[in-house]
């Protein structure tokens, strides 16, 4: 399945969530610059708050995979997708390498968000969170959403992207309440792949209208 932009994918997924949780207390919490943009068909639909987790990848040198993500808390969450040898030996190959790399993801991040960050827990609380994604290739984004979602008290998780792949829509029958994956592939390509307009706001571009929402809710 293709799709003419992320709007249009975030409008069809907005269709099949609409009768179920019009009425439910939901937060939309976006996972990637292009979730913003599917995200925000979705909390429109279903008139709930809208955010986002700014996490950055640690990609593995010349393997083609992430070791993991590093989210704007500070956290480091492994790829789940990696067995427990598998990452030992990463971890101890790769150590000073990878240390770097999540030291500068974690700047990075501050350097955009400045003081506060963009989401808190008392956001989601009580709520049903519904995780957006404009594709998902891998589940790393998944697992550092879920690593800072364990604190917190929520009524349902949700899971929603357009396009995900096989291998990630598997693992995530076992962490989410309930799954809305338009098009399940199992070879993915890049996510740009599956839409026609790939226009994407930057990373700045996009935290400043998150802030802009929170604003708003004050």
């Amino acid at each position: 399945m293709y799709f003419e932009s992320r709007t249009h994918a975030g409008q069809k997924l907005a269709a099949q969530l609409l009768e179920k949780y019009r009425y439910e207390n939901c937060a939309v919490v976006a996972l990637s610059d292009g979730g913003v943009i599917v995200g925000e068909q979705i909390a429109s639909a279903l008139h709930s708050v809208l955010t986002m987790i700014i996490a950055e990848d640690i990609e593995i040198p010349g393997e083609g995979m992430n070791f993991g993500g590093v989210s704007h808390t500070g956290s480091f969450v492994a790829n789940s997708e990696i067995s427990g040898s598998g990452m030992m030996g990463y971890t101890s190959e790769y150590h000073g390498y990878l240390e770097e790399q999540k030291r500068q993801a974690f700047q990075r991040i501050n350097r955009l968000l400045g003081e506060g960050g963009i989401i808190n827990h008392e956001l989601l609380r009580d709520r049903t969170v519904i995780l957006v994604s404009d594709g998902f290739s891998s589940s790393t984004i998944v697992d550092v959403a879920l690593d800072f979602l364990k604190p917190v008290r929520i009524n349902r998780l949700v899971v929603a992207a357009p396009v995900a792949a096989e291998q990630v829509v598997n693992s995530l029958h076992m962490s989410a309440d309930e799954l809305h994956i338009l098009d399940v592939k199992t070879n993915y390509f890049d996510t740009d792949h599956y839409y026609d307009n790939n226009e994407v706001p930057s990373r700045e571009e996009t935290i400043q209208k998150i802030n802009n929402i929170i604003l708003n809710w004050r």
